[in-house]
């Protein structure tokens, strides 16, 4: 492991997911599921989301995109999350799964639409809204 990249990982993680989610996560970490962890620590937060080549806006839309198409709500609940700390609208999100819908399948845009439509309760529940 490249200590320098993993710590990078953690940082950037812990800005976009929130320091509670990846409080949560890492300490849920077991012997079968820690080296996991580490991996999407050090490689998808610290190599890939540490470039500097896209801005997170971006790469959050990205992936928000493709985690639709794959049908992984889990995750997609996550990384709405995460879009919405790193600057994507609730109006860019809803455009991104009409074109989902249209690319990747209107069974995916409707799971997206749902999913991101209970998220932004809780998200509006937390804030008081």
């Amino acid at each position: 492991m490249d200590q320098h990249t993993f710590d990078k990982g953690a940082r950037i993680r812990a800005e976009v997911l929130g320091t509670d989610y990846v409080t949560d996560a890492t300490r849920d970490a077991d012997d079968f599921n820690k080296p996991l962890q580490d991996l999407v620590t050090e490689y998808c937060w610290g190599a890939v989301w540490g470039r500097d080549e896209l801005p997170r806006k971006t790469r959050s839309m990205l992936n928000l995109a493709m985690i639709s198409v794959l049908n992984r709500p889990h995750e997609l609940r996550t990384h709405i999350r995460g879009a919405l700390n790193n600057g994507v609208t609730r109006e860019e999100i809803r455009e991104i799964f009409l074109q989902v819908a249209v690319y990747g399948g209107v069974p995916a845009a409707v799971d997206s639409f749902r999913q991101a439509r209970e998220m932004f309760a809780e998200l509006d529940d937390e804030q008081g809204k």
